[in-house]
């Protein structure tokens, strides 16, 4: 076994010796101090080569906010599904209530989390396991199939029926009391069990606790509506109204979609290809739709979105949006900052050594709606991020293939879009992978 190496003053003065003789490490230091080192290091070029124009584009409206919050997991899903009805019932920028989804999310998790903790009741406090399910007890990051199976069950209501709150707009808040409070009775139902509590003991318990839950997301976000009336003025000006509707039946009545037809295909070389993986523990809803990937090499899963945007369909993604990208002017390419050239340090790493590190991460979800080809290939993509219009191009953003390719991991295919081969991947039984597996 190597022993601890200390830092010692020859070591110190090779390393300085090491700096000093690159010739412009003085001009360097004082631009990055200055500027930072995504600045100083930005290809100019970038801006001129991801331009705006794509030879096919799907027609989308004005761009949602999801503001000081991490529902873009949500908001992508809900996206998808009020593009369906723009085009459907011919209105542009119609809404759907993020608020909502949130509401109920928030009840759902709780209820999965006490199930999660009393079925680890038996393991030690400081078990992996039981310490992931405490760290993520009230996290408001999400997967596809997390907004999916809330649609599925509770259905969609219009935003004007339940717009955002103060606390919906920025979570920070309501994320620490119900952390706090979960935490808490985690520690009690734990108790319980140990205690050789009756199950109607615990269950009881239990159900006091979804009720303060249930009480302080009320509070938080308003309760939704049993029923609400739809009203909008489509794009030829006529006035619709449809009254008493409950959630699900407006889903039903107006949105033709089966959120089990969706197959999550996914990029992740750090996992073989050609099998099917499960997430078990970030499902939200018990009975809902599971988290599962469809793991495939990165031109299999571009062959499919490109066959889904050319039917007009726009297609949830899943990326590091971290990764090479200037928020402010909308732009992603792989070659926007050169850290490498600018510091003088190898940074390579490949995409499956990234995720084995989790260097790479899924931090973000958005829409695809466009892309451009040129001879044959796309080398940009149109993407509708859920910023706000003051990011980007009204809240759009160009992403270059490169990106793309190296920073994209996850894309939401209908099956009647897949080949042959993703559909059997999808029939498989799925091998499940540990909660914190780099694709949670």
């Amino acid at each position: 076994m190597n022993k601890d190496t200390v830092v010692t003053k020859e070591m110190i003065a090779k390393f300085h010796d090491n700096y000093v003789s690159r010739g412009t490490a003085k001009v360097l230091e004082r631009a990055i101090r200055k500027n930072g080192i995504k600045a100083t290091s930005e290809d100019p070029a970038v801006s001129q080569r991801l331009h705006r124009v794509f030879s096919h584009e799907i027609k989308t409206g004005k761009v949602s906010n999801q503001k000081h919050s991490g529902r873009c997991w949500s908001f992508a899903t809900l996206n998808t599904l009020r593009h369906q009805f723009a085009l459907t019932h011919k209105v542009k920028d119609f809404e759907l209530s993020q608020n909502y989804l949130f509401f109920w999310d928030r009840i759902e998790r709780a209820n999965k989390f006490f199930d999660n903790i009393l079925a680890t009741a038996d393991r030690d406090l400081h078990d992996r396991l039981v310490d992931y399910y405490l760290r993520s007890a009230e996290s408001d990051g999400g997967q596809w199939a997390n907004a999916a199976s809330i649609i599925e069950k509770y259905g969609v209501i219009p935003h004007y029926v339940m717009p955002d709150t103060f606390n919906t707009e920025d979570t920070t808040d309501i994320a620490e009391v119900l952390t706090y409070l979960m935490k808490k009775d985690a520690l009690v139902l734990r108790r319980l069990v140990h205690e050789k509590a009756g199950n109607e003991e615990i269950q009881e318990t239990r159900q006091q606790m979804m009720s303060d839950v249930y009480r302080a997301c009320a509070y938080a976000f308003g309760e939704p509506p049993a029923k609400f009336d739809l009203e909008y003025r489509d794009d030829d000006h006529k006035y619709h109204r449809q009254a008493n509707l409950t959630p699900l039946e407006f889903y039903h009545q107006y949105f033709k979609t089966d959120l089990h037809d969706y197959v999550v295909v996914t990029n992740a070389p750090d996992h073989e290809y050609g099998k099917l993986y499960s997430l078990p523990s970030q499902d939200n809803v018990n009975g809902g739709i599971p988290i599962q990937f469809a793991n495939v090499p990165f031109k299999k899963l571009q062959e499919v979105v490109i066959n889904q945007l050319d039917h007009d369909e726009t297609i949830w993604v899943g990326n590091d949006i971290l990764q090479q990208m200037d928020r402010k002017r909308g732009l992603m390419d792989a070659k926007l900052y050169h850290r490498e050239e600018l510091l003088g340090i190898d940074f390579t790493m490949s995409k499956k050594e990234r995720l084995e590190t989790h260097q790479a991460e899924v931090t973000h979800a958005m829409t695809l709606t466009g892309y451009n080809l040129v001879d044959g290939q796309p080398d940009r993509w149109k993407i509708e991020n859920s910023w706000g219009e003051k990011n980007g191009d009204q809240g759009y953003f160009v992403m270059s293939q490169d990106w793309f390719e190296q920073y994209t991991y996850e894309a939401v295919i209908n099956k009647k879009y897949l080949t042959d081969e993703i559909k059997q991947i999808a029939d498989q039984a799925p091998i499940k992978l540990a909660a914190w597996d780099s694709l949670q």
